[in-house]
Parts: C-alpha cells; structure tokens; sequence
C-alpha cells in the first residue's frame, strides 16, 4: 500500500526520492512527503495532492538539498489525508525523522505511555508514536533504539528512519510488511519495492522479519532483532527500469494486457518440457501429490478470482474437493485444514496481509503451503512450503491484468502436473491441455489485435451506471473477475451473477436498457446462458456476449458479440477475460477516470 524510499550517498538524495516516489504511485496514496538532512538540519517537505505537487513545490529537490533523506506515499488507516498526518514523522525534538508502511496495533498504548510522560502529538497517526519512542530511547546508539523500540512494537511495519545526529546513516527495519535495500556504486538505498529503487541499482538485499538495515554511503550492514550482526545474500533483480515505465502507451494497465502474451510465454514455455510439466525444486513430491485429499485455495481480490477457476478445472481433472475460500474471512473462522491438505495460496505482490495471515493458520494446522507469487523474496514466498513464480515482470497498474492471467496459467500448469501424478484423468486429455497451453500466448495476441472492436463496445455502454455479469460454471468465475475490472477504474457499478440465481432474486434489478454481459465460452451449457439471455432480455435487458469463433447460434440471443479463438473449455478463462479487461479499460478512457491509479485503492495490500 504505502510507499518507502530512502538514499544515502554522494548525490543530492531529493530528486532521487520524488523520483523514487512517482515510482510508487502505483501502489495507491493520498499525501507524500520527504525528509532530508543537510548540515545537521532536519527539512521536511510534505503535500496531499499528487507528488506532482511536492516536486514543483521543491523545484524536483532543488530547494532541499542533503546527501541522505526518506520519502513516503501514505494511503490513510489512521486519521484523514492530511498534511499533519502525511509522512514523515518527527520526535518531538525534530531530530529523528520516520517513515513508515504497516499498522502498529498497540498504538493506543503505546501513545497514551508517551503523552503521561509528557510526549504532545501533532497527527493522528499510529506512525507518529514510533518517532516519539525513537528518541526515548535514544541515548547516543541509534542502532540500540531502533532495537529497542521496535520490540515495543506490534503489528505490522517497515520503517526507513535518520537522525541529525547521524546524518550519514540510514536506519531500516521490518515486520510483516515488505522492505528492500539496494546497493549502488554511489550510495545505497532502501524501498518498498524495487520499482522504487530499479533506476539506480538491480543489486537488493531482502530484509526479513525483525532484521534491521544500516546504510551509510559505503555499505550496508544488517542485524537480528538483538542487534546481533549478520549476513546476507545479495540478489540480482531480473527486470530493467523499462519494464517500470510506459513505453509510449498512455496508461500502465493498457501495456500491460498488451505485454499479456509475453508475460504467458514466460511463465508456460519453460515449465513443458518433452510434452510434460516439469517444476524445478517442488517439495511436493509425487507420494505427496497423490496422498493429497483435498486442496485449499485462499486468497484475495483478483487471485482469490483465479481460484475459482481453478476449482472447476480442478476438481474435472484432479477428482477430489477443492474449496476456495476468501483469505480475510479463511484466517478468522477456525478453518478445519490438515496434514492431508494442500493449501494454495495466491497473491501477485507477495505480501498481501491478509493472505500471509492465512498462510500461517494454515501451516499451524499442518497443511503443506504452496504460493503462487510474482515478487521473487516476497514474504509469501520465503513463509510457504513450495512456491511457484509467475514471472510476470512488474505490474504497476492497480488494476491487475496479467498478474490474473499469469495466475490462471500456472494453476493450468500444476493441474495438470497433479492430475498427471496421481493419474485421475485421461492422458488423452492432459495431451490435449498441454498442447493448448502450449498457443494460449498465440491466441491472446490475436485477441489484442482486435481490441479496436472492445474500444467500439465500450463507447457505445460508458453512460450505464450499472452493469451486470452473468455465467455458468467457468463463464461465472470470469464474470467475478470482470466485472471487479469494471468497477474499480471506472466506478460503475457492476456485479456478478451465476446466471441460474439471476431468477432468485437479482432479475428484479433488470430493466429496459440495462446492459449485461453474458459469458458464453463454457460451451456444454450454452443452451443454459442462452435461456437466460432470453430472460434478460425480455426485460429490456442490452446484451453483449462473448463466443467462440464459429458459435452462430449466439447471435439469435445477443445485441452484441466479442468472438474468441477456440481453446479448450477447461482453460477458457484466460482468453475470455481479456476482452474484459479491455472493456473496463476503455470504460474507464470513455468517462476519464484515472486508470493506474483508481480512488481509494492500493496496489499492494499489506494492511487488513
């Protein structure tokens, strides 16, 4: 969610944050700030607008100037965007600067201990209260408080902190919310992510839970939770500084559903070899695979979308339960998991809070973890028994695109190996899959190459203030994922629907003009969507559909129709969302919202 920069070294450390800090815009925010040290003199320079704003307002760090400083973009949990309650924070004598991602639980507290001591606060914030308990125990060793304070602490944090006095050192730590330092030849920083940092340096150090970093112009060090010193691996991010950017696209989001045939190549092609799937480094060994009695996927948003999916393709090849359960509602409901369960867990960043929360109740009850993560090092990951990577690249758009697709294609790619392993369904079949994965990348390019057709589609339905998705089967799973595509950058109001329920209630709501979109790929009941069409429709109900190529039948039932390349049903769901996705996009263009960086969203969920 909020976004960490900081820098030490020989450069002005200004530009380098504003610029670190419209690299996190994606991440969602509503107030930025910096902080920056020169000849002992702490300058903090704050807005609530874009940071747009906080770069004219400095001249792009020209009137701050430091060698060492820390950057944040705040989306508000405690007290309202504001500029007192934007980051940094200070102590109370204005020497310790702080900024911070996460929530400290026991702030109430804390705060209350520091104000019977006299501590006045200026902000609302929960961050506010680790500046104050900074400088209470700093008594000349700043590593020592830094210690000390954050034990004090509970919930989640990562914190970039500096010091007047020590104004070439750069204090790091974290807990439960991401935190990197990258190392470069003229000075060392840290981030939230490495989109804030990829400009500079591809050398990172992953800092683990209760690890704290010391940066200097020279080096960093690292220590335990105990101030203890340790060592750690140095690794090389993968991905350049334009994989970050636009590359003459007008939003993020339309680049990348465009990189979407690229980014499946990447994460499918490898994984079949000789006509098989192959992963490298599983612990899920081939007993393990086959005593599997059930699996449990859990997740959030959008992955917890490709769960669905994965359900039905699932539970057709693999023939045993699958449920998928919401990862916020999963971590609080006493779940019954086991040893002889396979948990799946979905998340592109990594770090979704609520996911990692479920991750762990999971472990507690002995189920076998596999992840499915983007973010190489990511908390998820590193928690997880087994994880699997996506390879997307960066996604920077809030909105994700091929984050989803890159999901679906490996849970494709690990139905099939289960199914292969315990031998529950026909190798026919499996041949079959394979081999349409094997073009899937091919079939989404001929889709994009279409997408003037979407763009016409969207034109003619951006004045509808209410949308409605319906299908049966894997047609409704994508309808979940398509109709949240709609609603979070365009702000229409949009639902979902298993076609079948529309008559239980939902069909009170359609009237003459109302557009639904009907999901036809899910073909063996297609007889089914096309009774519901008729019932929509005889309500006044617009209605555009997506089809195989060759469906003529559709057309008797639908006003409009996107057609898509054939693939095999079981796998439909990664060609069928993205005309979806495309649609929202367009939706979104038509009525000028503002597509990366949709109101009150984050990219990166990392609080409850």
């Amino acid at each position: 969610m909020c976004g960490i920069v900081g820098f030490v070294g020989e450069s002005q450390a200004s530009p380098i944050l504003l610029d670190g800090l419209e690299r996190l815009e994606y991440r969602g925010y509503d107030s930025a700030g910096i902080a920056v040290i020169n000849d002992g003199v702490m300058q903090v320079e704050k807005t609530v607008e874009r940071i747009k704003s906080l770069i004219d307002e400095t001249q792009n760090g020209a009137t701050v100037k430091g060698n060492i400083g820390i950057g944040h973009t705040r989306w508000a949990t405690h007290g309202a965007p504001s500029h007192a309650n934007a980051h940094p924070h200070l102590s109370g004598n204005g020497k310790i600067a702080i900024v911070h991602n996460g929530i400290i639980e026991n702030y109430l507290d804390l705060k209350n201990e520091l104000i019977a001591e006299g501590v006045k606060f200026v902000s609302e914030t929960d961050t506010e209260v680790v500046a104050h308990l900074l400088q209470k125990y700093y008594k000349g060793d700043m590593l020592d408080a830094v210690k000390n304070a954050a034990k004090r602490l509970e919930g989640s944090y990562a914190l970039a902190i500096i010091n007047t006095d020590t104004p070439d050192t750069l204090y790091a730590v974290r807990h439960f919310s991401p935190l990197i330092v990258g190392l470069g030849k003229d000075g060392n920083y840290v981030g939230s992510d490495v989109a804030a940092i990829i400009k500079h340096t591809k050398d990172v150090v992953y800092i683990d839970d209760g690890e704290i970093a010391v940066l200097t112009k020279d080096g960093a060090k690292f220590y335990d939770g105990d101030g203890n010193q340790i060592e750690k691996p140095v690794s090389v991010v993968d991905w350049s500084i334009n994989a970050a950017e636009k590359g003459g696209y007008d939003h993020f989001m339309l680049k990348e559903i465009m990189e979407e045939p690229e980014a499946l190549r990447k994460t499918i092609e490898p994984r079949i070899k000789n006509g098989e799937v192959y992963f490298e480094g599983l612990k899920l060994t081939k007993e393990k695979v086959k005593n599997i009695k059930r699996i449990v996927i859990t997740a959030c948003g959008s992955a917890y979308h490709t769960g669905i999916v994965a359900k039905y393709m699932f539970e057709e090849i693999l023939r045993i339960p699958v449920e998928v359960d919401l990862a916020s509602e999963f971590r609080y409901r006493n779940p019954i998991v086991n040893s002889e369960d396979l948990v799946i867990i979905i998340s592109q960043s990594g770090e979704t809070a609520d996911t990692l929360a479920a991750l762990k109740e999971a472990k507690a009850r002995g189920a076998h973890v596999l992840s499915i993560v983007n973010v190489v090092g990511s908390s998820i990951a590193k928690a997880s028994d087994d994880v699997i990577y996506t390879w997307a690249g960066p996604e920077i758009a809030v909105a994700t695109t091929k984050g989803y697709t890159t999901q679906l294609a490996v849970l494709y790619l690990f139905g099939i190996y289960a199914a292969t392993l315990k031998e529950s369904c026909d190798k026919a079949l499996i041949d079959e899959l394979i081999s349409e994965l094997s073009t899937l990348n091919k079939k989404i390019e001929k889709i994009l190459e279409n997408k003037e057709e979407i763009a016409r589609l969207s034109k003619k339905f951006c004045t509808d203030d209410s949308v409605f998705f319906i299908g049966r089967n894997i047609d409704f799973a994508v309808s979940l994922e398509g109709s949240l595509k709609l609603k979070e950058i365009s702000y229409i109001h949009s639902e979902a629907y298993a076609s079948g329920e529309l008559k239980h209630g939902t069909i009170s709501l359609i009237e003459p003009g109302r557009l639904v979109v009907a999901l036809n790929c899910y073909e063996a009941l297609s007889e089914k969507i096309y009774s519901n069409i008729k019932e929509v429709t005889a309500r006044g109900a617009q209605v555009m559909a997506t089809a195989f190529e060759g469906n003529e039948e559709i057309k008797k039932y639908a006003d409009e129709i996107f057609y898509l390349p054939r693939i095999h049903p079981l796998l439909c769901a990664a060609v069928e969302i993205i005309p979806l996705q495309l649609f929202a996009y367009y939706m979104a263009l038509n009525k000028g919202c503002d597509i990366d960086k949709p109101r009150n969203l984050a990219k990166s969920v990392t609080v409850e």
